[in-house]
Order: C-alpha cells, then structure tokens, then sequence
C-alpha cells in the first residue's frame, strides 16, 4: 500500500491492464496528447502509443458508437466521456445498442464496453457539468454501474469493469480526483462486483452510502461514536449489482437505516434501495427508512447556492441524530 491520488489510481488500473491485456485501449476527448480533462490518462499515449491511446473527435455518440463496435469485434474498449452529463448524447448507443446486444443476440455477441465518466457536483460546474445520472443508468438493464469512492475502489473495482464480459458504466467523483488514498500497488488487485464493503462497523444505525458520500458518512460515524451513536456505514461500490443482503443483515442488527447519495432524491437510487429492502427489513425497523440527496432543482453555478443543495457532513449528522 501507497498514498497515491484517485486519479493516479484510475491510471494505474488503465496501464496494468493495457499492459495485461492487448485488446485494452482507451479512447476520447483529450485522452492523448493531453492526459484526459482530469489527468487520468496522462502518459499512456507515449507508452502504448496513438492506436490504444486514442484521441477523438468531439461527439460522445460517434466515441460510444466506435466503442460498441470495438467491442463486438474482440476489443476491449475503456471510453472516456468529459462529464456525464454527456451520457446523454450517446443515450442510443448505451441503452439500445450496448445494453441489448447479448440479449439480442441470444448470448451469441458480448459487449465488454467501459465508459468511465466523472459525475457530481462541488466544483461550481453549473447545470449542465454537476449532474448525477447513475440512477438513469441503473434503470437500463443490461448495464452494470460502479461508483467508487476511494482510490483503492476505483483501481480495483476498475481493473473489474475492464476484465467483465458486459458493458460497465464507471462513475468518477470529480471531487475525489486530487484526494490520496492508501492503494495496493498489486498488479492483479480486483474487487468483485455485486460486494458492498462495511467501512465502520455500529449497531444504532446503518447508513448506505455511494460516492463520496461514503467518506463524509464515515467522517459523521466516527464523530458520532465519541457520543455514544455507533453508526454502520456501507459502501455500495456497485449500484447494479446491488448488495441487498449486506444492507438487509445490517439494518436487522441496527434497526435504522439513512440512504445517503448525491443524486436527486426523487425517483433515484435511494428510494429504490428503500422499497427493495423493505420486504426483508420492515418487523425490524425502529424507525423510518430516510433518505438524504441532492434537492430536485438544477444545480447552480454559485457556490453560495449550490453547495447547501449537496448532503453533507452537517445534514448527515443531523439526518443520524433525528433518526436515532
């Protein structure tokens, strides 16, 4: 283990694999020559070269298009889209066209396809750079979506996403791209999709977290226990999959359980963990299931404003203290 930064974690998982595996390559806006918007892929075009490391044209639906087709041929494409707001634009090509091949094909195609793409706000980015669409990906079957929070995630459950036989969304926090965290430097370092990870261990309550809101709920925990509230707090790792038995098992021994995610609260992932759990949970609940996300309205370019909209430390505190 090494500190390293997330975004260093992200490369080293592109390069062990491209240098694993010689149907790896990467290609999108800025990855050569620049290194990627957030410096993901810098050195890899001097390393392996323009044919792997590929820089595009400025159409996410032509880059998602060449991926697909890439794929369908024997490659195995990782696809760089700037913000994920653009998911967007190239919506055909992933929901009609990734999703549906091997379905559609009767197991006879297989589409290993990884669009990697930052998500969330914090950065002032304004409405149409800030946005959280994991749920709209988790919606579409046939897609499997990831959104690690630490480097030691992203290079391991990255590493995953590369080797799966499936098209994998793969969610980046841009706030988390300078911060450094302790990663294996193993070669062959992978965490299994579908495996939520228990990051601090309580019995009050359960807090289920994506993203970066697995290290401000883990910040909470910790400040909370020294007052007698011992909170569990879940990593989610992988959206689809979902580890409903981790969350189930956890919320039987704690009897309470927030949903902590920074997209919009309506009709989004938390509310979807809340009912496909509650079957299993409901004679042992001491309270309401609650869950905590970004206000449903268009994030705004003033910090002033946007930053109050996003959960946080404080409201999660609160959130834990009103429950319990």
């Amino acid at each position: 283990m090494r500190e390293i930064m997330y975004r260093e974690a992200i490369n080293e998982a592109l390069d062990e694999e491209m240098a694993r595996d010689e149907t790896v390559f990467v290609i999108g806006e800025d990855v050569g020559v620049i290194g990627g918007n957030f410096k993901c892929t810098v050195g890899l075009l001097e390393k392996y070269g323009d044919m792997r490391c590929k820089d595009s044209p400025i159409s996410e639906a032509g880059i998602v298009g060449i991926g697909v087709g890439a794929a369908l041929t024997g490659m195995r494409p990782v696809v760089e889209l700037m913000f994920g707001d653009f998911l967007m634009v190239a919506m055909d090509q992933i929901c009609n066209q990734a999703a549906k091949i091997t379905y559609m094909s009767g197991g006879q195609a297989r589409v290993p396809l990884v669009i990697r793409t930052p998500f969330g706000g914090g950065r002032s980015s304004a409405a149409q750079h800030s946005q959280s669409f994991h749920a709209w990906m988790a919606h579409c079957p046939g897609l499997k979506v990831v959104t690690p929070s630490t480097g030691a995630e992203a290079k391991g459950l990255l590493k995953t996403a590369i080797r799966d036989d499936n098209p994998v969304i793969f969610f980046e926090h841009k706030m988390l791209y300078t911060q450094k965290f302790d990663t294996p430097e193993d070669d062959d370092y992978t965490i299994p999709f579908g495996k939520a990870n228990i990051v601090h261990s309580g019995d009050r309550i359960t807090i289920a977290a994506t993203s970066i809101m697995v290290l401000k709920a883990l910040k909470v925990a910790k400040e909370l226990a020294k007052q007698g509230i011992y909170a569990e707090v879940i990593d989610l790792r992988t959206i689809v999959p979902l580890d409903r038995e981790t969350i189930i098992e956890s919320v039987k021994k704690t009897g309470r359980l927030l949903i902590v995610d920074e997209g919009h609260e309506s009709f989004g992932i938390s509310g979807e963990i809340a009912i496909s759990i509650m079957q299993d949970v409901f004679y042992y609940l001491d309270a309401p299931i609650t869950r905590l996300g970004t206000a449903d309205v268009p994030l705004p370019f003033s910090p002033a404003l946007e930053f109050p909209l996003i959960p946080d430390e404080n409201s999660i505190r609160e959130a834990v203290v009103r429950i319990v």
